[in-house]
């Protein structure tokens, strides 16, 4: 029998005797030192200890250190003690146990036999997932002895739990750890686990899952589904880049279904332009994979970002005036749905699920491949221009009138915040799909004329060289904080009042960020009704983000009264009635169609959820 072994370092021992031990039961290959809540700061000790070995375990129970207790004079607060803990995790790994209830004490002198007896205390203890077992030691040979039981036992490492204790005490509750499939088991990420850091977060909302499961195929996909079916009380996330701003794809306690590993990109049919895609790919490796062809799929501002959150949602970027949203390049996906079966949905083939998954996709499964057609696209023209300008309002006037009218083959969008002594900052930045040098600069000055322009950048590039300005995010993951705030909406024209309210809006201070992302041409020629995104004869796109909810929400409704209809992917605000403004009554009534056929136990509900059972009054749907 294997079980974590480890032994109980009595108060009293002198510091360099609690490390000679301690180094000397890490040499024999002992999982865990476990010090007595009586020595003297066995906090600080066991902080020494972490830093003077390598790989052994050290035990403290925090309370018994008198550290729960804020209003204790020597005590520490639960806060800075859990804080104080991450760090000591980051620095020495996942080594530190504070939780007693982690171990169990054996009598002094206990044998291997004793040990796993039906009538030892500790038998019932010694499973893989089961707490640890201390024996009490004061020496170099007591420490030798229990070192000795190891063989007895069953050896010191290749029966042992694939995780130790200090990482099992890291777990959350209700979820069936040794339940895990065995395809994920490898891959899985809990807590405790080195590279959890890289994958507990997004871009701008921290997280804390309790467990990230990184299938690599439509399988295991299933299986992660499957696994998440059997924790339905629980948040489950499902993540592509994590870039997204409304953060869902993390969450608290809950399950997260990692696709970074499905990240292949494969040309289907050069003839067509036909390109299958991964989710977990991000947009800049898809463009750098097109460029050997002299194409480009349209997919938004920034490379970083992962496929398949953009391409179920939408994607309005530096192309879509000339080519349409992304979502309009699609010709076919393949998802897995909440039952585990994996299903191919096109315009003829599951064309219901095909229409949904545009525009409302994280609602109805997990799409494992993407099918693409490509545009040609050779050199363009990819600008940043900073400028001063003295009135807001005029500027966002002007912007809308000349951002409307120009040819579709140029896209600028608009981000400023507010307003600084002697005017407001506005950044400029977009692309012109020509490789003449003339038409860039003519298409190109009328922008740069609303205001005194103090920066600029203008290069004729590749389109993989625009969307490669963004970093790769490499193992090290994400590591944004907090709950993002943000709010979208779409306009038809920017007009005079929206203008002035906009501008009003910015001196508040509510909103820090402010977007308009230009759409019209190619996006107003698809009908509303072909996909889920219905909003085809919206001029902008209008994004606000704040630090402050309160702050940013009170802003935001001196704008309200001109939006009609909004655009997920900006908005971090779940209330339901923000569904109806994203989809409308009659696309929202559909889209409930269709996760009662597809998601009708509503599994996948953490993203903006179209719950199967209401319609868009908000009002109860009969079961379908």
């Amino acid at each position: 029998m294997t079980i974590e072994l480890g032994v109980a370092l009595a108060a009293g021992l002198a510091p360099e005797r609690l490390l000679a031990l301690a180094r000397r039961a890490e040499e024999g290959g002992l999982d865990l030192v476990v010090l007595d809540p009586g020595a003297d700061d066995p906090w600080t000790v066991a902080t020494w200890l972490l830093g003077s070995t390598k790989a052994i375990q050290i035990g403290v129970g925090i309370e018994a250190a008198g550290m729960a207790d804020p209003s204790a004079p020597d005590g520490w607060s639960p806060q800075v003690a859990e804080k104080a803990r991450q760090n000591l995790d980051q620095l020495a790994g996942a080594r530190l146990l504070t939780d007693t209830s982690a171990w169990i004490v054996a009598p002094a002198g206990a044998t291997a036999d004793s040990l796993t007896s039906s009538t030892s205390p500790t038998s019932d203890e010694l499973s893989p997932g089961g707490r640890a077992v201390v024996v009490p030691a004061t020496t170099e040979a007591e420490v030798d002895r229990v070192a000795g039981l190891l063989a007895e036992l069953g050896g010191p490492a290749s029966g042992r739990p694939r995780r130790p204790a200090a990482v099992r005490a890291l777990r959350r509750p209700g979820i069936a750890y040794d339940e895990i499939p065995a395809t994920l088991v490898a891959g899985a990420v809990e807590p405790g686990d080195p590279s959890y850091r890289g994958v507990r977060s997004t871009y701008l909302r921290g997280g804390s899952p309790g467990l990230v499961l990184r299938p690599r195929t439509p399988a295991e996909v299933s299986d992660a589904i499957g696994f998440a079916r059997r924790h339905t009380d629980l948040p489950l996330g499902i993540r592509s880049g994590g870039h997204g701003v409304s953060g869902r794809s993390t969450n608290d306690g809950g399950i997260v279904i990692d696709l970074s590993a499905m990240n292949r990109i494969e040309v289907i049919d050069p003839a067509r332009r036909l390109v299958r895609i991964g989710p977990g790919a991000t947009w800049k490796q898809v463009a750098a994979a097109l460029d050997t062809y002299g194409w480009a799929i349209g997919s938004g501002d920034y490379g970083g970002v992962g496929v398949g959150g953009l391409a179920t949602a939408g994607g309005i970027g530096f192309l879509s005036r000339e080519h349409g949203l992304t979502i309009d390049h699609l010709i076919a996906v393949e998802v897995v749905l909440a039952d585990g079966s994996l299903v191919r949905a096109t315009a003829t083939e599951n064309p219901d699920l095909f229409w949904g998954v545009r525009g409302a996709g994280a609602n109805f499964g997990v799409v494992t491949a993407f099918e693409l057609e490509a545009h040609e696209v050779a050199e363009v023209g990819s600008a940043q221009l900073m400028l001063v300008v003295p009135d807001l309002e005029e500027a966002l006037l002007r912007f809308g009138e000349i951002a409307t009218s120009a040819p579709r083959d140029t896209t600028v969008f608009l981000v400023t915040g507010p307003p600084q002594p002697g005017g407001s900052v506005i950044q400029l930045y977009g692309l012109v799909d020509s490789s003449d040098p003339e038409t860039i600069v003519e298409r190109l000055n009328p922008f740069a004329g609303l205001g005194s322009l103090v920066q600029q950048q203008v290069v004729l590039a590749r389109y993989t060289d625009v969307m490669n300005q963004a970093p790769d995010v490499g193992s090290d993951g994400h590591h944004g904080h907090g709950e993002p705030h943000s709010h979208s909406g779409l306009i038809g024209a920017l007009t005079p009042e929206f203008a002035r309210d906009a501008a009003a809006m910015l001196r508040t201070g509510g909103v820090q960020f402010f977007q308009l992302r230009t759409m019209g041409g190619a996006i107003a020629e698809v009908d509303p009704g072909e996909t889920a995104f219905p909003h085809r004869d919206a001029a902008f796109q209008v994004t606000g983000l704040g630090g402050n909810r309160r702050a940013l929400d009170a802003a935001w409704d001196g704008l309200r009264n001109h939006l009609d209809g909004l655009y997920l992917s900006f908005e971090t605000d779940t209330d339901p009635d923000r569904l109806a403004d994203a989809f409308g009554t009659r696309a929202l009534d559909r889209l409930r169609e269709i996760k009662r056929r597809y998601d009708p136990q509503n599994l996948f509900r953490d993203n903006f959820n179209i719950a199967p059972h209401f319609n868009s009054n908000n009002d109860p749907a009969e079961e379908a």
